[in-house]
């Protein structure tokens, strides 16, 4: 019985404060006993109650050993993050050298995780007693620490000795990245010339680390770290590397004139070949100390990329080779201007250098058929030529430029994109430029799948974007890593800086929750609980919506469950924002299916406040025992739903949330029509029902027309003498236009061939008109620019009538009167012949073959009358006279 541990524990506090037991008199079976204690009150359902009594006791008595135990197992057993019972503990035995006592303790505070402070000291016990366990706790201690820098180093030098090279260089990377957190100039120095020694071809490593000494050192001890490195490529002759570092280097200081002499070398070591490289070094002021240094390296690399069998691009005239280069003149082989002689200081200005693996070079040597067949087949090897010929900063929209429609059509790059999306996202050879995420780049080397996430990560400005790519690290990465690290460092720095709660707050503390839940060690301690974030939180359901990750705002909805008391009002303000079953089902199985019920029914007596939600309890609660029971009729739910309709044209029209309006719109549609809710429902009801109904429908003044005509089609079907109240049938309204399929492709076809071929080859011949000169005599260039303004009122014209285009369905062809898609056979009552016309829109419109536009006077007049009937009209003041002989279904 709990009463009975409880006394229990009382006179054993008791009896040690009488007895004044001795530390000496301690032995591990103590603690055993002690264990059973913990036990049993874990059984007994009575850990709150002992440990009160521990903790009472411990607030006159702050050295009983049984106490400090007690509460200590208990405040882990229930992880809280107060350890300082056990710490206490610990450090009493150490001051006593009782180190079996010390391990054991130790031990037992692992059990529940790993502990820094439990770690170091069994470390310290283990070193003592030259127990070789001791460097097993020294890796666990430096997963959890990520301050300890000298253990990190002695491991690397152990497996370094060991010759597990692997392991060591992971432990020296360890070490040197915490060793420029502390500013520890020595040790960094020492640790960066051994990883050179192991690991020099790493250089992304090395230049993010001299990126993290710039920032937080300085610039100047890194670009002294960076001449070491330096060395290795200049010695194995890896000038492009080799540069780079020295541009780094002046980049610190560009007065350093060793490093201006080095850059010097190097330019002749890579050109050693180039026939013009010395006029070129002359003409840069490379060796100059009085030129700025990058104008100078800017200037050289310019004019060395001139030279014969080097490849150039001119705006106009395209890609083209040079020929040859003699003093100050270039010749240069255009495809449509051979032998075109300039200077060189015009070339330089004029002209684009290119690479001879460009992807415009190979648009121009190679055959269309190579290159696609390439493309197709190695999306990876066009990715990296794509983004390498835009100086290796390229984002999808650039790559698809240079691939649609000449190397790929529209629909094939649809599949090839999706694949290179994937081949950018998990190839490591590829990574994002630092100052932005949309853009991408070629690394010479691949990098760790760490090291890329943390590049990502650095360059995704978007703050939940960077809580996505965390979490991704957290998944696939070891959370050991200095990367993830520095990126949890991020949020847990942004919460304990903030002024105001907001999503970004609350994002951080779930963030910090969820992570230190799966990594213990890692709590930071926050100095609030949620429950205090929330109260200045001054509309729940808006921050839900500002929570832009799944898995954020199931976090915060569980939250707010679990810690808020009157959780269940929030829920109910929650939903018709955030429109999740779970709250439904959270709130039903809690007991609260009446607050439930009343939020159902304020929905539909308030739509224009609640219209998402009308929408969720109509697709997914009619079938809910607790929706059941509210008198909601169905006629009601779907009049509701119509004035929705109605309401999102009315605002749509008005300019007023489009987007939002338009989705609920399509929305509704989809239920209404598409699903042919509505129209089920009418069929199955009486005439006054259908009354009801079809008036409202046909009182939405902007719903498209073929859907209205379709109803009415169905309803005279059931009701052939059925009358229609309110407007008079019409075929067509302001924004619809009723087309066949056949028609509608034609359409979209005819305008994609306008933006696929036409507008690029009028884009070129105005091109080539300029480069002509003198455009106010240019006859070629008024011509191409007249063409451009025809082709441009072309793709407005079509892209209009597409937009506005509705298209039929055959299917709901009626022939009880002349509409869309019938074939009509007239009397003409004018000398009795009889005359067949076929009634479709005016993009079908053929009068010679008598199909005729129903927007024509003539289509408009007809439309709508019975087999029977006579129709008189008069058009361009002239009197016509029909009768309706036979109406069948056109063949469409």
């Amino acid at each position: 019985m709990p009463e009975t541990l409880i006394k229990t524990v009382q006179d054993m506090l008791n009896e040690e404060k009488w007895t004044r037991a001795t530390i000496s008199n301690y032995s591990i079976n103590n603690f055993r006993e002690l264990d059973e204690i913990v036990r049993q009150a874990q059984q007994q359902n009575c850990v709150d109650e002992v440990k009160a009594v521990c903790d009472e006791h411990l607030s006159h008595t702050k050295n009983s050993i049984i106490a400090l135990f007690l509460s200590g197992m208990f405040s882990l057993s229930k992880q809280m993050l107060d350890d300082s019972a056990l710490i206490s503990l610990v450090n009493i035995f150490i001051d006593n050298r009782k180190l079996n006592i010390v391990e054991y303790l130790c031990n037992r505070i692992l059990d529940y995780g790993e502990s820094k402070f439990a770690l170091r000291t069994l470390a310290d016990v283990y070193k003592e007693n030259n127990n070789p366990a001791v460097w097993d706790i020294y890796e666990r201690l430096v997963k959890v620490d990520y301050e300890e820098a000298d253990i990190a180093k002695l491991l690397a030098e152990k497996y370094e000795k060991e010759g597990d090279v692997e392991t060591s260089v992971d432990y020296y990377k360890k070490a040197l990245h915490r060793y420029i957190n502390k500013k520890a100039l020595n040790q960094i120095k020492e640790v960066w010339t051994k990883l050179i020694a192991l690991i020099p071809q790493e250089i992304d490593f090395f230049y993010h680390v001299q990126r993290k000494i710039a920032k937080q050192i300085s610039g100047e001890k890194s670009a002294l770290l960076m001449q070491e490195l330096y060395a290795y490529y200049k010695d194995n002759q890896l000038w492009d590397t080799a540069i780079d570092i020295l541009k780094i280097i002046l980049s610190c200081d560009e007065k350093d004139s060793w490093a201006r002499r080095e850059l010097v070398e190097c330019f002749r070591g890579k050109y050693a070949g180039h026939s013009q490289l010395e006029d070129y070094i002359r003409l840069a002021n490379l060796t100059q100390s009085w030129r700025n240094i990058f104008e100078a390296i800017s200037d050289f690399e310019k004019h060395i990329a001139f030279d014969a069998g080097n490849f150039v691009y001119h705006r106009t005239w395209g890609v083209g080779r040079i020929k040859s280069v003699k003093d100050d003149e270039i010749v240069i082989d255009f495809a449509k201007k051979r032998d075109h002689q300039m200077s060189l200081k015009m070339a330089v200005n004029a002209l684009q250098t290119l690479s001879r693996d460009h992807i415009w070079v190979l648009k121009s040597i190679w055959k269309k058929e190579k290159l696609v067949e390439k493309v197709k087949k190695d999306p990876t090897w066009a990715l990296k030529t794509i983004i390498r010929s835009y100086d290796n900063n390229c984002d999808l929209k650039k790559i698809k430029a240079e691939l649609v429609p000449g190397v790929l059509t529209v629909n094939e790059w649809t599949s090839w994109s999706t694949k290179a999306r994937i081949i950018l996202k998990d190839d490591s050879s590829f990574g994002v430029n630092p100052n932005n995420i949309d853009f991408y780049t070629v690394r010479e080397r691949p990098i760790s799948l760490e090291e890329k996430l943390s590049n990502e990560f650095k360059a995704q400005k978007n703050f939940f974007s960077r809580i996505e790519i965390l979490m991704d690290f957290s998944e696939k990465v070891d959370s050991d890593s200095e990367y993830f690290a520095e990126m949890f460092s991020y949020f847990t720095s942004y919460f304990r800086s903030f002024n105001q709660v907001n999503e970004q707050i609350i994002a951080s503390y779930l963030v910090i929750k969820q992570i230190t839940a799966k990594h213990p060690h890692m709590n930071p301690g926050l100095q609030y609980n949620f429950a205090q974030l929330f109260g200045e939180v001054e509309n729940p359901a808006a921050l839900y919506t500002m929570l832009k990750d799944s898995g954020l705002k199931q976090s915060y909805l569980q939250h707010i469950r679990n810690f808020i008391p009157d959780w269940s009002d929030i829920y109910i303000q929650i939903f018709p924002t955030a429109l999740v079953q779970d709250i439904i089902d959270t709130l039903v199985n809690e007991g609260y299916a009446e607050k439930v019920q009343q939020l159902a029914i304020d929905s539909f007596n308030n739509y224009r406040d609640y219209r998402e939600a009308v929408i969720f309890f109509f697709k997914n609660s009619q079938d809910e025992e607790w929706f059941k029971k509210l008198d909601i009729s169905y006629e009601k739910m779907l009049i509701t739903l119509i004035h929705i309709l109605d309401l999102t044209y009315r605002e749509i029209a008005n300019h007023r949330d489009t987007v939002e309006n338009r989705k609920i719109n399509r929305q509704v549609q989809v239920i209404l029509f598409r699903d042919d809710t509505l129209q089920k429902f009418i069929l199955e009801n009486d005439v006054d029902t259908i009354t009801r109904l079809y008036t409202l429908v046909d009182d939405v003044k902007d719903l498209d027309p073929a859907i209205k005509m379709q109803l009415r089609n169905k309803i005279l079907e059931k009701h052939a003498g059925f009358k229609f109240y309110g407007s008079e049938e019409k075929t067509v309204a302001a924004r619809g236009l009723i087309v066949t399929t056949k028609m509608f492709e034609e359409k979209k076809k005819q305008l994609q061939h306008i933006v696929d071929v036409e507008i690029p080859v009028n884009s070129k011949e105005i091109g080539y008109a300029i480069s002509l000169g003198d455009l106010r005599e240019n006859a070629e260039y008024k011509a191409a620019k007249e063409r451009q303004d025809q082709l441009n009122s072309m793709v407005i014209r079509l892209q209009e009538e597409i937009d506005r285009a509705q298209l039929f369905d055959p299917t709901t062809i009626t022939t009880s009167r002349i509409s869309f898609g019938t074939t009509v056979q007239l009397r003409n009552e004018d000398g009795g012949a009889a005359e067949e016309y076929t009634i479709l829109g005016p993009w079908e419109s053929d009068p010679d073959n008598k199909v005729i536009s129903y927007m024509s006077p003539f289509g408009n007049a007809i439309t709508n009358h019975k087999v029977g009937e006579r129709i008189t009209f008069v058009i361009n003041e002239k009197e016509y006279e029909y009768t309706v002989l036979s109406i069948k279904a056109a063949k469409l």
